[in-house]
């Protein structure tokens, strides 16, 4: 005898009562596996798709904004390194003043400072990579345990790389 036929033999033998408690049960557990399987993760996926979609907008707001600023890096003319070391040189006395010096040392250039505020270091950083042509390969952190307030100050080097060669234009 084969399984189907004894499982007819079963269910045949079950009173119109059971048949319908048993019935129920497993249309209960096919709506409960339907539910789990194919309703849940479609539900919870459009519940939550106004959030993704507005964080994939940012997301490419951002990207639109980092393509803007290299476009405009990449249209700027050529700059000499000894015009990009001058300007290095400008930007970290006009922003940090004495806490910061830089020193040329042959294929880069070094700059230490000392109590560096964090946010005027990222502002400088990012003013360094616009007017000096110059972009940071190393740096050699440290918070100083002499710490004031809640404003960071850090220690440290940067190594920078300056533009190459002596060339005019592109």
């Amino acid at each position: 005898m084969n399984h189907m036929a004894v499982l007819q033999q079963r269910w045949q033998a079950l009173t119109a009562r059971e048949r319908n408690l048993l019935g129920a049960g497993i249309a209960l557990i096919a709506f409960a596996l339907f539910w789990w399987l194919a309703l849940s993760p479609a539900l919870r996926t459009l519940s939550t798709a106004t959030a993704e979609h507005q964080r994939l907008d940012r997301q490419m707001r951002q990207m639109q904004t980092l393509q803007a600023q290299a476009r405009a890096l990449q249209a700027q003319p050529h700059m000499q390194r000894d015009d990009a070391l001058r300007t290095l040189q400008a930007l970290a006395r006009q922003s940090f003043g004495d806490k910061a010096q830089v020193q040329n040392m042959g294929e880069t250039v070094t700059v230490t400072m000392r109590g560096v505020n964090a946010e005027a270091l990222a502002q400088w950083l990012a003013q360094a990579r616009v007017d000096a042509r110059a972009t940071a390969r190393e740096a050699h952190l440290t918070r100083p345990e002499t710490e004031t307030g809640n404003i960071a100050q850090w220690d440290g080097s940067l190594v920078m790389a300056l533009p190459a060669g002596q060339g005019g234009g592109r």
